[in-house]
């Protein structure tokens, strides 16, 4: 179905300001759930100053593979349209040079160890929101300060562990299994954007800044539903079910003659329609079928039946008959064949600038559309202007250079 098509149709560029113009967010963070955050309010028109460590941020060398500049894909897959200064917070001046940025700023987001800030004199009650009354300061952490897990790190793969979702993905044969995307560090950026932008919703009643605790733990367990909300009602473990849904059937993976397919049946009348399109209109009078319930205690039986319908279709063609039908399927396809998909060019969902490539928002906005204005930049690549913008001297500049608060080359 998609042999043959390019990678896009156009390279859904930003055309205009943005929702957020005029936003000034002051970025501290690294790896992935901060700069996602960060990444989906730049894609609408924040500024975003990211600060990064002597080192960089650490994501440049996440490959092969990387670009020419030796940047690795995974830190150039999320930080697009921002601007970079290279500044070391460990010496008092870097901390001066921060608090020079936050005047004027409207977000400070960071992901340090908790207690960090409040080490160098930058704690959100004791200092910044004192000095910057209407500054939000978002901080993306592990666990959180407190509790029996607090200040400890984390890490992805370790909070899929620790929250369940390992434990209800893979099959009852592969036992639990990571999922194949980093979706704990995605959903806590999602969630940080939403906090983010509710602490300005509220800002413009109350004229307050406010803090944003935003931990992976919290986020990566907002994302077991329905496994949870199954466990609160049973009182069962959920476990891993592989491709089927635990709560509906068919929903499932099949095996057709050209490709494996997906599809969902939600409701009895869905069922119904299903059948007659797959010329099975005997099924939904089998009582062990008849209704959703049925359908999931009697799993394998209804499997069967289905399996055996479609090996014989050319799956790509079936899925676009149902389709057609009103009823949900698809292909089950590779990343490069969904990149290359007629669709995904129609919705812009491939980015292109200056030799970048990326994915575009899927935040589509009518009147303020977003999305890339500017390719990822290099370590430090707008250190001199960021600061000369902020009313920095040249002579300011070259001391600080010197001095080493200031990094305009990685140290490795």
């Amino acid at each position: 179905m998609t042999d043959g098509m390019t990678v896009t149709e156009g390279k859904a560029l930003r055309t205009g300001p943005g929702a957020l113009a005029g936003l000034r967010v002051v970025d501290l963070t690294r790896v992935l759930g901060g700069p996602y955050c960060t990444m989906i309010l730049s894609d609408h028109g924040a500024e975003v100053i990211k600060l990064e460590p002597p080192q960089g941020d650490e994501v440049r060398d996440w490959g092969p593979p990387f670009n020419e500049d030796g940047d690795a894909s995974y830190f150039i897959g999320v930080n697009r349209n921002k601007k970079s200064v290279g500044l070391d917070l460990a010496k008092p001046e870097g901390r001066e040079v921060l608090l020079r940025l936050l005047e004027g700023a409207d977000v400070l987001i960071e992901n340090f160890k908790p207690g960090s800030m409040e080490k160098w004199g930058l704690g959100y009650e004791a200092v910044l929101a004192k000095r910057f009354p209407r500054l939000i300061h978002c901080r993306v952490s592990g666990f959180g300060a407190t509790g029996p897990l607090g200040g400890f790190p984390g890490y992805d793969a370790i909070l899929q562990a620790m929250v369940g979702l390992m434990s209800i993905n893979g099959t009852e044969d592969s036992g639990p299994t990571r999922l194949g995307t980093p979706i704990v560090d995605i959903a806590t950026g999602l969630f940080s954007a939403i906090a983010i932008l509710m602490a300005l919703h509220d800002r413009e009643k109350s004229g307050q800044g406010q803090y944003c605790d935003m931990t992976l733990h919290d986020c990566g367990m907002a994302l077991l539903h329905p496994h949870a909300a199954n466990f609160f009602l049973n009182n069962k473990r959920p476990v891993a079910t592989g491709n089927p849904h635990p709560n509906l059937a068919p929903y499932a993976k099949f095996q057709t003659k050209t490709c494996e397919i997906f599809v969902g049946v939600g409701n009895d009348p869905t069922f119904r329609k299903f059948c007659a399109f797959l010329g099975l209109e005997e099924l939904p009078g089998d009582e062990r079928f008849r209704t959703n319930g049925g359908r999931v205690t009697n799993r394998p039986a209804l499997m069967a039946i289905l399996e055996e319908r479609f090996a014989g279709e050319d799956g790509h063609e079936l899925c676009q008959r149902m389709l057609a039908a009103g009823l949900p399927a698809g292909p089950v396809l590779g990343v490069d064949e969904a990149m290359r998909a007629a669709h995904t060019a129609h919705r812009a969902m491939v980015t292109e600038k200056d030799g970048f490539r990326g994915l575009g928002t899927p935040i589509k906005l009518s009147r303020t559309p977003g999305d890339t204005s500017a390719k990822p930049p290099r370590f430090g690549e707008h250190t001199r202007e960021v600061l000369t913008a902020k009313g920095f001297s040249e002579e300011e500049i070259a001391r600080l250079a010197e001095a080493g608060v200031l990094v305009e080359a990685r140290r490795r």
